[in-house]
């Protein structure tokens, strides 16, 4: 008799994706003082594609983390930085049928993680930048002047509307504010000059 649900032991037992992805240019490790475990999460990102093309695990912990973790793996395989920066807890926990409420930390530790892995390729992006212009959004590695020019353009007056038309502000987030300012910036000194 299992002590794990089937599709869990199942994971467990065959973990998927576990080692060290060999040329990782992104890393993130995640630790639960609940439970005591720990999560190193590697990556290797395409950056033409700004796609994860492989992912691996190592994990310190129960066969709920190792589970998930597998689940995490195969599931951003193949995906873009983008959609893998708005992976929920949720979607890790449905690959199983859902979790039992005391191990959904399981599931919560694989996404910050995940984070934190996409926060260091988005860091060694920014490092790497040799334009002349400013690097705003390192996610699809889009300058202030490339925004500026779409806005221009397009006329346009949202952060969704800059997204569609040049990808800047489609992956983690962060840059959100930096295009905001752009958006801003645009419109106060075209309207001080009409």
């Amino acid at each position: 008799m299992s002590f794990y649900p089937s599709r869990i032991q199942e994971y467990f037992d065959r973990p998927r994706n576990a080692g060290d992805v060999e040329g990782t240019n992104a890393l993130g490790e995640a630790g639960s003082l609940r439970c005591g475990a720990v999560l190193r999460l590697t990556l290797k990102v395409d950056p033409a594609r700004q796609t994860i093309t492989d992912a691996r695990f190592k994990a310190l912990g129960c066969g709920f983390l190792i589970a998930c973790a597998s689940a995490l793996t195969e599931t951003i395989k193949e995906l873009p930085v983008s959609k893998a920066a708005v992976l929920t807890e949720q979607a890790i926990t449905d690959w199983f049928g859902g979790l039992p409420i005391e191990r959904t930390h399981c599931a919560a530790l694989c996404r910050e993680a995940l984070h934190l892995a996409l926060a260091d390729y988005h860091s060694a992006r920014q490092e790497e930048w040799t334009g002349d212009e400013a690097l705003i959004c390192t996610c699809f590695g889009v300058s202030e002047k490339s925004i500026e020019r779409v806005i221009r353009m397009g006329s346009l007056r949202t952060i969704k509307q800059v997204t569609v038309a040049c990808n800047a502000g489609g992956g983690c987030g962060s840059c959100h504010l930096l295009i905001e300012d752009i958006l801003s910036d645009y419109w106060r000194t075209r309207d001080a000059l009409i």
